[in-house]
C-alpha cells in the first residue's frame, strides 16, 4: 500500500477520480481518494484495506469496485452514498488517495511492518509518484476534524469518556465492525 497526500483542487469531483482511474488502471492497481478530514491514521486505512481485500479475496465484496470496497470499509458502512461522504469534494480539499496493489499481497495483516507499511510493490511506487501531480503534496493525514469524524461515525462524548481508547480506536472498531454486520 501507498498513501499519496496532499491538497486537491477540485472543480468536478467526476474528472478527478476519472484521472484517478486512469493512473491506476494504467499501474494495474486501486486508488481510493478520500477527505482527509475522515481519515483518523494510517492503520484506519490499513483496517480497511485487510478487510476489503479479504472480502475480495473470499468472493464476498458488498460493492462491485475495488475501489469502492475499500471506501465502504473505511467508512464502515454497507451504504455506497453513506460511504460516499468520506469521499473528495468539490474546491479545495485534504486528500489522501490508498494506491493498493489488490492481487499481489497476502492481505492477512502479517505483511505489516510495525510502522503500518507493507512492502510496496513497483506498481504501487510508480503509480504512486504519478498520482503525486495531482496534488500540493502536504501531510494531511491525521489532520482530521474531530467534530466530522465523531458525527460520520456516530462516536459519542459519553462512548469516549467510557472507553479507553480515543477516536482511532473507535474509528478502527467501526471498521472491524463492518464485517461482522454481513
Amino acid at each position: 500500500m501507498e498513501v499519496v497526500e496532499g491538497v486537491a483542487e477540485i472543480d468536478d469531483i467526476g474528472a478527478f477520480v476519472e484521472q484517478l482511474g486512469e493512473i491506476a488502471d494504467s499501474h494495474g492497481v486501486t486508488a481510493q481518494a478520500f477527505d482527509a478530514n475522515y481519515v483518523v491514521d494510517r492503520a484506519h486505512l490499513r483496517r480497511a484495506i485487510d478487510n476489503a481485500t479479504r472480502a475480495m479475496a473470499r468472493d464476498e465484496m458488498i460493492a462491485d469496485d475495488r475501489g469502492v470496497e475499500i471506501l465502504l470499509y473505511a467508512a464502515g458502512r454497507r451504504q455506497i452514498n453513506r460511504a460516499f461522504e468520506m469521499g473528495v469534494s468539490t474546491g479545495e480539499c485534504p486528500v489522501v488517495i490508498c494506491v493498493v496493489d489488490c492481487d499481489e499481497h497476502d492481505w492477512d495483516g502479517d505483511e505489516w511492518d510495525e510502522d503500518g507499511s507493507v512492502e510496496r510493490t513497483e506498481s504501487e511506487r510508480n503509480a504512486a509518484a504519478e498520482i503525486e501531480g495531482l496534488l500540493d503534496a502536504k501531510d494531511v493525514l491525521g489532520e482530521y476534524d474531530r467534530e466530522s469524524v465523531c458525527e460520520f461515525f456516530e462516536i459519542t462524548e459519553t462512548e469516549l469518556d467510557v472507553t479507553k481508547g480515543g477516536i482511532s480506536d473507535l474509528v478502527r472498531e467501526r471498521v472491524a465492525l463492518l464485517v461482522v454486520e454481513r
